[in-house]
């Protein structure tokens, strides 16, 4: 899809989508469309009892006295609250409507409240241009009997601001994000015959281009490492487990303290022995979503040249039941010298970190880890399905997910842990078990993974609950999310570049 910045002047083709405030007087463009159409506008604005609160929508098809095929009228919310999140629905509210309508170019105008200042509307058009991009995704490389009508017919958007020349140089970074989470979606939403381990390495490669340093451990590097919580969950399967190692080295000086990043990617989870429901079992493609995050957020840092040095980790397995697969009951060594008894097979995703975050901080020695990871469907229970569960040792490093988590639209609940969960997790014949028992399942998990962390500030984030959408949302369609990848980008770019 084509994105254009332009003067804000009528457009005398296409659609055109305007979006405004409620509390806000209809002046401006609104009152000239008023003009050229008779009345036409108030008139409609009125039969809807539009005022521009979040979400309404009044849609002109072939409005008399104008040359375009349609006007669409999009209220922003309240003028006081108006933010970015608000500038980036008005760009998905347009393609959401537009994208197999027929049309082929729509001009988006953000009539933003009168506080905002003009650097602040060069951002703001950005944020359009970025739900617009976003929402325009699809995944449709497998379907060959669609009709046309069911195919995107939206080529160009076009977005009215005063700047254009500042509001392109806001979006080429704003670019190089919608880019990553499209990469990431990607990721998510391929089929698990498609996407296993070494084909999900064998992408991640690809980044190589972009300017990232990737390696890949195999299963007979990762076993002289003592890796064995990893290996044990990929016994079953006939794909290979692997390590995959990203570095971005952006930050003036190259040997600089990194910070890290860890992701689960589990490309298909059966629950090995322990074995899931049939029901339901196909949606375990994406049980690496942690990892496809992590991924998109280095594609992210080195598209927009982030000036940070940056680590990624993933562990990368597929959990299938046979002769060698591991069993209820076995003990398994950790790399860190630790030992598990596993009493669940399907409580996997704990044991690739295990291994994986113990790698990441003996080698990097990062300035803080977060592990990302669908990890539990306890966390979907307490929080359902729009905030992702976060666990951390560090307030400061909490507080700074929890805000970027805010600012992207991707939020976050802060979770408790302490000792009297950790001892849930003791094994009276290992170190520790990998479940915690029949209650707080999701924290249990997390006390899991903190034992693999030795006093790095570390967070956790549980997000089995946001990596697919069973219904669309804002920038997001239905489908694999990309979360977790715009969120960690903006913590990285408030707090941590030079």
């Amino acid at each position: 899809m084509q994105i254009n910045f332009v003067k804000s002047d009528l457009p005398d083709e296409g659609a055109l989508v305007v979006g405004t405030a409620e509390g806000e007087d209809l002046t401006g463009l609104l009152e000239e469309l008023d003009g050229k159409t008779k009345g036409a506008v108030k008139r409609a604005l009125k039969a809807a009892r539009f005022t521009g609160a979040k979400g309404q929508v009044v849609e002109l098809l072939a409005p008399a006295g104008l040359a375009l095929d349609r006007a669409l009228i999009v209220g922003l919310g309240k003028a006081d609250k108006f933010d970015g999140a608000a500038a980036e629905s008005l760009g998905a509210t347009a393609v959401a409507r537009l994208l197999t309508s027929g049309e082929k170019t729509v001009t988006v105008v953000l009539q933003a409240p009168k506080r905002v200042s003009d650097d602040e509307e060069a951002e703001f058009a950005a944020r359009v241009a970025q739900g617009a991009v976003l929402r325009s995704y699809r995944f449709d490389q497998y379907r060959t009997t669609q009709k046309k009508t069911e195919k995107p017919s939206l080529a160009k958007v076009n977005i009215a601001v005063g700047d254009p020349g500042d509001a392109k140089k806001a979006w080429r970074s704003a670019e190089a994000v919608a880019n990553a989470v499209f990469f990431t979606r990607d990721l998510v939403t391929e089929p698990p015959n498609v996407l296993y381990p070494e084909e999900f390495a064998k992408r991640a490669r690809k980044l190589e281009d972009l300017g990232l340093e990737v390696e890949v451990l195999g299963e007979k590097e990762m076993a002289k490492l003592g890796m064995h919580t990893l290996l044990a969950v990929g016994h079953g399967s006939e794909r290979e487990s692997q390590l995959l190692v990203m570095q971005w080295k952006g930050a003036k000086d190259k040997n600089a303290q990194p910070i890290a990043f860890v992701g689960k990617g589990v490309t298909f989870d059966t629950g090995g022995i322990s074995i899931k429901p049939a029901a339901g079992m196909d949606a375990m493609k994406y049980d690496m979503g942690g990892a496809a995050a992590v991924t998109g957020l280095m594609h992210a840092l080195a598209g927009r040249k982030a000036k940070v040095n940056a680590v990624g980790i993933c562990g990368l397995v597929e959990n299938m039941p046979d002769g060698r697969a591991q069993r209820p009951g076995d003990v398994v060594k950790s790399m860190s010298g630790q030992t598990i008894e596993v009493l669940n097979t399907d409580a996997e995703g704990r044991l690739v970190l295990a291994d994986a975050i113990w790698y990441c901080q003996n080698r990097f020695k990062p300035k803080f880890m977060v592990d990302l990871a669908t990890l539990t469907g306890a966390i979907r229970i307490s929080l359902g399905l729009e905030i992702a569960g976060l666990f951390s040792n560090n307030d400061e490093l909490a507080e700074r997910l929890l805000a970027a988590g805010k600012a992207e639209g991707e939020a976050l609940w802060r979770m408790p842990m302490g000792d009297r969960f950790d001892k849930m997790i003791d094994s009276p014949i290992a170190d520790m078990k990998n479940i915690g028992g029949q209650f707080g399942g999701s924290i249990t998990a997390a006390q899991f993974i903190q034992r693999f962390v030795n006093k790095v500030p570390w967070a956790h984030l549980d997000i089995a609950g946001t990596a697919w959408f069973e219904e669309a949302r804002g920038s997001t369609p239905k489908g694999a999310s990309g979360y977790g990848v715009r969120l960690l980008n903006r913590l990285v770019a408030d707090h941590y570049e030079n």
